[in-house]
């Protein structure tokens, strides 16, 4: 049976894991909005990079050769990265990652990298054992040198693992709470993407030309995208992680001040109950000490 103490020491309990719950809350709320800047802010260099990437591309199709270089057909491995999370409490996010990493999962893959321990131990589960594991970023300073450690991996796969094609797979926030999963290509370039910009022309009246090596200019062109898709991928990953993680604290706050009014309830039922037992015992203890004074009197 529960006491006054017990239940004392389960309000006191209650209100520091509310007082954690909304630090934790305040915390997400605040780190949605930095990474949504950071990815906002990485747009305009995107358009920069397809500037540059229009400009090679339309001077090889004004000199009717294709879009793809003639260098024979891209290794047939493949890479793919899956971008999770390391830290916990946002309900299913990594399963929804794992399981569509797990779709796009196929016999042509050469290399599983994955970010975020916990996306890798889901994979794990569904026997896929990561090649190479990052550790998540924990602020947006951490995002460009992660950034640059998985584009040299990228380099290295492209080199010596036989990998011609390149895939990202992370959770995106849609709405304001929900998580839905996306599936990117980092190499090669899609065709369709290349397309787009050819037929959305030149912003400018002038034509574009440049001076640099051709070859040179597509490889620094090429780089800079996979960084500029990199670094919104896991922006938009992290906002979308800290989104789950809100809507999982709300959630834990909603049951915490119900199961907080319920031992204040109870707690003062048992409040009561004791004054009154105490109350009765006092004049249950003067009704005895009268009747035994007025039997001596009597006597």
């Amino acid at each position: 049976m529960e006491t006054l103490e017990t239940l004392s020491e389960k309000l006191r309990t209650t209100g520091d894991i509310q007082s954690i719950v909304r630090t934790m809350k305040s915390l997400s709320a605040v780190s949605i909005r930095q990474y949504e800047r950071a990815e906002a802010a990485m747009s305009g260099y995107e358009a920069t990079i397809d500037l540059g990437l229009a400009a090679l591309f339309g001077e090889r199709r004004a000199r009717g050769l294709p879009l793809r270089g003639g260098r024979g057909r891209p290794a047939p491995g493949e890479a793919l990265l899956v971008i999770g999370s390391d830290r916990g409490l946002c309900g299913r996010y990594n399963e929804i990652v794992a399981r569509e990493a797990d779709a796009c999962i196929g016999e042509d893959i050469a290399v599983l990298a994955v970010i975020g321990a916990r996306a890798a131990a889901r994979l794990g589960a569904m026997g896929h054992s990561a090649d190479h594991l990052f550790a998540q970023p924990g602020s947006v300073g951490g995002l460009r040198p992660l950034v640059l450690s998985v584009i040299v991996r990228i380099e290295g796969w492209t080199r010596s693992a036989g990998v011609g094609r390149v895939s990202v797979v992370h959770n995106r926030r849609e709405g304001r709470l929900r998580a839905v999963p996306v599936d990117r290509q980092l190499l090669p370039i899609p065709e369709e993407h290349l397309e787009k910009l050819l037929e959305d022309g030149w912003p400018g009246r002038g034509l574009p030309f440049f001076r640099a090596d051709r070859d040179r200019l597509l490889s620094a062109l090429v780089r800079q995208r996979i960084f500029v898709v990199l670094y919104r991928a896991l922006a938009e990953a992290l906002a979308s992680e800290h989104a789950t993680r809100l809507a999982a604290m709300q959630s834990a706050e909603r049951n915490i001040e119900a199961r907080h009014e319920e031992l204040t309830a109870a707690y003062r039922r048992m409040r009561q109950e004791t004054i009154t037992r105490e109350l009765l015992d006092i004049v249950a203890g003067f009704e005895a000490a009268s009747g035994a004074s007025h039997h001596r009197w009597k006597t």
